[in-house]
C-alpha cells in the first residue's frame, strides 16, 4: 500500500496530476479541494495516497490532508460509491460543509453535486451520521472524523463487522484515546 508520497509537481490536469518522486513519476487523481491548494509546477508536495487494485488497473489517488484521506476511505464503505463519486462528494463540498450537511440532514446540498441524486444523497446522509464532528464556528472551520472512527476502523481491519466495531466503539467514554479504544474495545468483543 501507498500511503503517502513526496515529490515534485510535473503537471496539474484537473482532477489528475503526475507527480515525480526521485525519477517515477505517479498519476494521481486528486479532489478539487486538494487541487486548489497545490503549489506550482517544479516545486515539492507532499500528499497522503489511498492505493485502489482492479483487475484491469491500479488507481492512485492523492489528499492534502489526512481528514480528506479518511473521508474519501469512509464514501467508499458506502454502497454504490465508487472512488469517482466519492472524489466528486469532496470536490463540490470542503469537509466541514459536508459534516454540517450530514449533521443537519441537508440532502439538497448533497444533490447538487454532479452524480448524486436524491437516493444516493439520502443514503450519504444515513451511511455518515456519526463518522464526523463539526469543530465549533470561532475555530478553524474543519470537519474531523471522529476518532469513534479511527476505532471503528481499525477493528474492520481486524476483520470485526462493522456492527461489532460500532457497537464496541460506542461503549467507549468520549475522552479515550485511540490506542486505548482499540485495546479496551477488543477486550469488549473477547466477552460478548
Amino acid at each position: 500500500m501507498i500511503g503517502r508520497l513526496t515529490g515534485i509537481l510535473l503537471e496539474k490536469n484537473p482532477p489528475q496530476i503526475l507527480l515525480d518522486v526521485q525519477g517515477v513519476a505517479y498519476e494521481l487523481d486528486v479532489p478539487m479541494s486538494t487541487f486548489y491548494n497545490l503549489p506550482v509546477l517544479h516545486e515539492r508536495v507532499v500528499l497522503h495516497t489511498h492505493l485502489i487494485v482492479r483487475e484491469d488497473a491500479h488507481l492512485l489517488f492523492g489528499f492534502g490532508s489526512l481528514d480528506e484521506r479518511i473521508a474519501f476511505r469512509q464514501l467508499l464503505k458506502i454502497s454504490g460509491v465508487g472512488p469517482k463519486l466519492a472524489l466528486s462528494v469532496l470536490s463540490g463540498l470542503s469537509l466541514h460543509d459536508l459534516a454540517v450537511a450530514v449533521a443537519n440532514k441537508e440532502a439538497g446540498r448533497l444533490t447538487k453535486i454532479p452524480g448524486v441524486g436524491k437516493k444516493t444523497a439520502e443514503r450519504l446522509l444515513l451511511e455518515l451520521q456519526g463518522k464526523f464532528t463539526v469543530a465549533a464556528p470561532g475555530s478553524a472551520h474543519r470537519a474531523v472524523p471522529t476518532q469513534g472512527s479511527d476505532i471503528v476502523n481499525a477493528l474492520l481491519a481486524l476483520g470485526y463487522n462493522e456492527k461489532e466495531a460500532d457497537w464496541a466503539a460506542k461503549q467507549l467514554p468520549a475522552d479515550t484515546s485511540v490506542s486505548d479504544g482499540i485495546r479496551n474495545a477488543l477486550k469488549l468483543l473477547s466477552k460478548s
